[in-house]
């Protein structure tokens, strides 16, 4: 009687825990979800009509095809409704970027990055990723346009052609 007891306790217990890995695995596979596939942009964000690709908007390191010159304006009033709508519908931006949004550094090598809200963001180091993940709004704003670009290099520049002289 004892033996019986302790078998069905054992078989009990056996039975709890295979139901419970059971249910764990089930309730893991319905909150995965496949990745969204992302395409390159094919209409304009704002409007919703046919990119023209010489229209178009460089904004955050990423440059963003317009239909007509006005979209641009609506753009810039609220890029993230934009970004945002973009990512939903798995479309990635064109990406610009030159430097590391975190960093400044030159980005050599764009094998690290991630992907924000319809844009992707290269990074100079996983570092660099992770600080960007922390806080996304405190480093797209402050992300190069090539002509920012630009006017920091002749300010570098310049004060490279100073270096040691006493003004």
């Amino acid at each position: 009687m004892k033996t019986l007891k302790q078998l069905t306790t054992a078989l009990a217990i056996i039975l709890v825990a295979s139901f419970s890995t059971y249910a764990a695995n089930a309730k893991g596979e319905s909150k995965k979800e496949a990745p969204k596939e992302l395409k390159n942009q094919t209409v304009c964000p704002v409007m919703g009509g046919k990119i023209d690709s010489t229209i178009y908007t460089d904004i955050q390191g990423q440059r963003v095809y317009h239909c007509c010159p006005m979209c641009s304006k609506k753009l810039k009033a609220d890029p993230d409704k934009y970004f945002k709508k973009a990512a939903e519908q798995g479309v990635l931006f064109e990406n610009i970027q030159t430097t590391c949004p975190v960093s400044g550094e030159e980005l050599e090598d764009k094998s690290i990055y991630t992907d924000y809200e319809g844009r992707r963001i290269y990074f100079c180091c996983k570092n660099c990723r992770g600080k960007f993940n922390a806080d996304p709004q405190k480093y797209l704003s402050a992300m190069d346009t090539p002509a920012k670009k630009e006017m920091k290099k002749k300010m570098k520049d310049m004060n490279d052609e100073h270096k040691g002289h006493n003004h």
